[in-house]
């Protein structure tokens, strides 16, 4: 933030043009010297600031949440906090050692289940052949597959014999990086899974869904995925997000002026998850590159579907009827149809899939595919 205002300083005493580009480099003289104390103070600040949290939360007991829990319950608020913030700059937190950065978890009721034999067994008394992974979205976390009343989990579990486990995760890294993660925690499972498996589901909502396709692609040749029966897609936005190369390209038009450059920075600060909703990266490959043009062109590898897994993409739109300007531009306020239903113009990169296998909410929104009935019937269905 100093060297934002410093840059904005910089332009205005300069006397600027409006349009063209900032001039590099730092204040000088007094001006400075002003500025490169407040760096050194902020640096000294945040150096004590994280030693004395460092201390303090060695020392401090868990604080029950605001429903009442037991202490050392998660609190939701603060999950939810703490997953917004790795949403945005996760990937630095993560780069950084930063202890906010949330480790990827397999978890029951907020509880972390470590994947070997005792851990599986202490939290999951009565396991079944059937697992379910529940994976969430961007800036989102575990427990917040719970929406007004409502859990999918918890009704597969009761209704169709599943054992659900929902991931944890930090949002903010690349989907290829979390997916990866995700093969190796499942082959973990797999292995020290107290029955026999029968089969496995992966469920993923919005961001979720590509972390669960990333999976399958790196995991490809790994033990897990001979088990992997199903895969749901809720609000997935397999071809990006709208919002995301918005963003790019305001930020890229900030930089046409000196006096605005200086809040671009500030937009290119999004994490590596967030970036990667712009076309809908799932693979290493797919990563955007430096160059200016590159960042505005979709230059994905293409990543198939599993094999041999059935699939079933759920969409929503915000529209009474799913045809109209407003249906095609904003779907279900972040995610279009196609880009949901993984339809796209270019044969190699669609994503084809039975009409059987797609389904569409109308008059909802992005998360009220966690809640909706209509939602629930159709994942029923699917994982019947």
């Amino acid at each position: 933030m100093t060297e934002v205002v410093e840059q904005m300083h910089r332009s205005i005493a300069d006397l600027a043009p409006p349009l063209g580009p900032a001039r590099p480099g730092r204040t000088r003289g007094i001006t400075g010297l002003v500025y490169g104390g407040v760096r050194g103070v902020t640096r000294l600040s945040a150096a004590l600031a994280d030693a004395a949290l460092a201390a303090a939360g060695a020392l401090a007991p868990h604080a029950p949440d605001a429903s009442g829990a037991a202490a050392g319950s998660p609190s939701q608020r603060r999950e939810a906090a703490l997953a917004l913030l790795n949403g945005v700059w996760g990937d630095h937190l993560a780069a950084t050692g930063n202890p906010l950065a949330i480790p990827m978890t397999l978890r029951v009721r907020g509880r972390p289940v470590v994947p070997d034999d005792a851990g599986l067994r202490a939290a999951l008394p009565a396991p079944t052949g059937r697992i379910a992974v529940l994976i969430h979205g961007l800036c989102m976390n575990d427990l917040q597959w719970a929406r007004h009343g409502h859990h999918h989990g918890e009704m597969l579990a009761r209704e169709a014999g599943w054992t659900v486990l929902a991931l944890h995760y930090n949002s903010g890294r690349h989907v290829s990086d979390n997916g990866r993660e995700l093969s190796a925690l499942l082959d973990a499972v797999v292995a020290h899974w107290p029955v026999p498996v029968a089969e496995l589901a992966l469920v993923g909502h919005s961001m979720g869904g590509l972390v669960a396709r990333a999976a399958c692609h790196c995991g490809a040749e790994a033990a897990w995925r001979r088990h992997l029966t199903r895969l749901v897609c809720l609000g997935t936005p397999h071809h990006g997000a709208r919002l995301e190369r918005g963003g790019l390209r305001l930020t890229q038009a900030l930089e046409w002026s000196p006096y605005l450059a200086p809040f671009a920075r500030l937009g290119k600060a999004r994490s590596a998850g967030i970036t990667d909703l712009r076309w809908g990266n799932v693979q290493d490959a797919d990563r955007p590159r430096r160059s200016r043009h590159d960042q505005t062109r979709d230059r994905r590898v293409p990543t198939p579907l599993p094999a041999g897994v059935e699939v079933g993409f759920l969409a929503a739109t915000t529209s009474r009827r799913p045809r109209g300007i407003r249906h095609a531009l904003l779907g279900d306020g972040l995610v279009t149809l196609a880009s949901a239903w993984g339809e796209h113009r270019d044969p190699a990169l669609a994503l084809p899939l039975p009409a059987s296998r797609k389904a569409l909410i109308t008059e909802s929104g992005h998360f009220d595919l966690l809640s909706h009935p209509q939602a629930a019937a159709t994942l029923r269905r699917w994982l019947d």
